[in-house]
């Protein structure tokens, strides 16, 4: 359900979590790549990865990719080399999200777009050059990596919103998880919930887009 204040003129930015948003992704292609290098099943390492501590260290920065590789090891206790994580790690990306680029483009020619994504910097390295057209239509893209700063912590919007420089309320974000959209509610901006880009489509035909 779209928020009941989106309205023609109510917003003055619009700003969009990368992953399963902008860009689709999907993690079964990562177990399935590590399951192959390990001889393992997929289903036992998917079942035994955690977004931890150091995964979300890994996320703000402060958790070295080899560091974040070695925990995996003992995580999913299986041994393979930090160049087979890699692997692994950035096979999650599947491919622009279905029908967002017309999106963007028309969004972008109204309003200011920009994008704020919980990821680190192998995915960064990876998806940067893959998606440079895709990515062309935000004036700034905000990683938890570079800002040492997550969703949903409200000093992750709050650090934003101010980057931006327009008022929190005047500021629509479209996230595909839960607990970032009540995240940036809590922090004042206008918020949609992601579940495919016909949501998407809805809340821009809400702005009058």
């Amino acid at each position: 359900m779209l928020p009941s204040d989106l309205r023609p003129g109510a917003a003055d930015a619009l700003l969009f979590d990368l992953g399963r948003v902008v860009i689709d992704i999907d993690f079964g292609q990562v177990v399935a790549r590590w399951a192959g290098h390990a001889g393992c099943a997929p289903q036992d390492l998917a079942a035994r990865f955690m977004r931890d501590e150091v995964y979300q260290g890994h996320e703000r920065g402060t958790v070295s990719d080899a560091a974040f590789f070695a925990n995996l090891r003992r995580q999913l206790g299986i041994d393979i080399s930090d160049a087979q994580f890699l692997d692994g790690w950035n096979a999650i990306f599947v491919g622009p999200m279905p029908g967002i680029a017309p999106l963007l483009a028309r969004a972008a020619s109204r309003l200011p777009l920009y994008a704020f994504s919980n990821t680190n910097q192998p995915h960064i390295n990876h998806f940067s050059p893959v998606y440079a057209d895709l990515l062309g239509h935000f004036r700034e893209i905000f990683l938890s990596s570079s800002i040492g700063l997550r969703k949903p912590d409200a000093e992750a919007y709050e650090h934003v919103v101010q980057a931006i420089g327009v008022p929190a309320e005047r500021i629509v974000f479209f996230d595909d998880l839960a607990e970032n959209v009540e995240g940036a509610r809590a922090s004042g901006l206008k918020a949609v919930l992601v579940r495919s880009t016909d949501d998407v489509a809805a809340a821009m035909a809400a702005l009058g887009l």
